[in-house]
């Protein structure tokens, strides 16, 4: 029996520090959005790597829809239940760091690392003179098009932002098109079973390289006279029109599938879908620049990226992961699984899908270039993005264009008029 008891004791006394150390572990909460499946399995798959690598500390995840995400946010930092690490998409630092809810972040990174990050994703991630945030990716924002479908219309593929279409030759093409697809087809895929951010992030560059803008970003102090002006107005005739033509639908049953599967020959939507969309078509895949409108070439950039809130009880944690995040293998998955373009300079020079030649070439063709814009670098972009997201579903569902704009412009001057109130 003693000898029994002696074996207990000495098996206790090896589990026990193990488990008290486990114990010990400060508990670090993050948040993120619900992207498309991959990311999620591949954020999963990093969050659990740190955790068993680390012995200070345990990343506490929670999974937020995106469509909602901000307004959770918005709603845990007024009840002051934010999480320690948050994921936002990266125009709205402006409004969180407006409120007090994030903290700055440079002192606490990697030096060798930030040197090595993307200047557009140190610019999206600074406010003032500070870094407040950091992200694995930037984004790629263009058409991918089906090469036999543009091929068998006699429609020009643009090889890169050197030769983009200009709207007289993508109107020509879209007519082409639609000789070509099934009697269940359409010819662009916009992407309407999205919401929230989408419209903002989409539809905003078509905007200014009509002429127009979602906001004054001499001043920031206005959106009247940008969104409703003449130029945003023949922006929202002329994406009516392809509505109203049956070119587009505000409807589709599977917007994936539809591309997919040969029954629309243009997808309008970003990094993403590069993964699926270039499994179901291989070589038959095509990426095609953003057009120019009449005013340049434009296109979205920026993306989803991490912060430390100002509430969070452990930094010091918040920290170690958010470097843990931008460790070059990292990156790679991450962006293995997405599509996105990798943050880290070196990850990027070392991605042959960057490469000049590369299937995803146009994408850094669009970053280096000046082509790809920042959206609105304002604490009320959250209230432009909504704008937007109101503003291009009535636009496609045959509302007046006028009205439907000068309500949107109503609804950012009344946030940039209650800024502090």
């Amino acid at each position: 029996m003693k000898a029994k008891i002696l074996v207990f004791l000495l098996i206790a006394a090896l589990v026990l520090p193990a488990t008290v150390m486990a114990q010990d572990k400060a508990e670090v909460t993050l948040w993120f959005h619900s992207g498309q499946g991959s990311e999620r399995d591949a954020l999963s798959a990093q969050i659990d790597a740190f955790n068993a690598s680390s012995a200070d500390y345990t990343i506490v995840p929670l999974e937020v829809p995106e469509g909602s995400y901000n307004d959770q946010v918005r709603a845990a930092a007024l009840a002051g239940d934010l999480p320690c690490v948050l994921d936002f998409d990266g125009p709205n630092i402006y409004a969180y760091v407006s409120s007090g809810d994030l903290i700055a972040i440079g002192d606490m990174m990697d030096a060798d690392m930030v040197s090595d990050v993307l200047p557009s994703i140190i610019a999206q991630g600074t406010v003032g003179d500070q870094l407040y945030s950091l992200g694995q990716f930037d984004s790629g924002l263009a058409f991918w098009g089906n090469r036999s479908m543009l091929e068998e219309a006699g429609v020009r593929i643009p090889e890169g932002i050197d030769d983009p279409w200009t709207l007289d030759e993508l109107n020509a093409a879209i007519e082409a098109l639609a000789g070509v697809v099934p009697e269940d087809g359409y010819v662009i895929d916009f992407q309407f079973t999205n919401t929230g951010e989408w419209y903002s992030y989409a539809f905003g560059p078509w905007i200014r390289s009509f002429g127009g803008d979602t906001i004054d970003r001499s001043t920031y102090e206005t959106a009247e006279g940008f969104l409703n002006g003449p130029e945003a107005v023949a922006f929202g005739e002329w994406f009516q029109s392809l509505f109203d033509n049956g070119y587009a639908t505000a409807t589709p049953v599977d917007p994936s599938a539809d591309f997919m599967e040969g029954r629309v020959p243009l997808s309008y939507v970003g990094h993403w879908m590069y993964p699926s969309y270039s499994e179901a078509l291989g070589d038959n895949l095509v990426l095609i620049p953003s057009p120019d409108f009449g005013n340049g070439a434009v296109t979205g950039m920026g993306s989803w990226n991490w912060g430390i809130t100002s509430s969070c009880a452990s930094p010091e944690g918040a920290a170690a992961f958010i470097n843990f995040l931008m460790e070059p293998d990292n990156i790679v998955a991450m962006t293995e699984a997405n599509g996105a373009v990798p943050s880290r300079l070196s990850v990027l020079a070392a991605d042959e899908r960057y490469a000049e030649g590369g299937p995803l070439y146009i994408y850094v063709q669009q970053l280096e270039n000046g082509i790809a814009i920042p959206r609105a670098q304002t604490p009320v972009y959250p209230a432009i993005s909504t704008a937007m997201e109101d503003a291009i579903n009535a636009i496609a569902r045959g509302e007046d264009v006028q009205s439907t704009l000068d309500s949107a412009v109503d609804t950012i001057d009344s946030a940039i008029e209650n800024l502090g109130s």
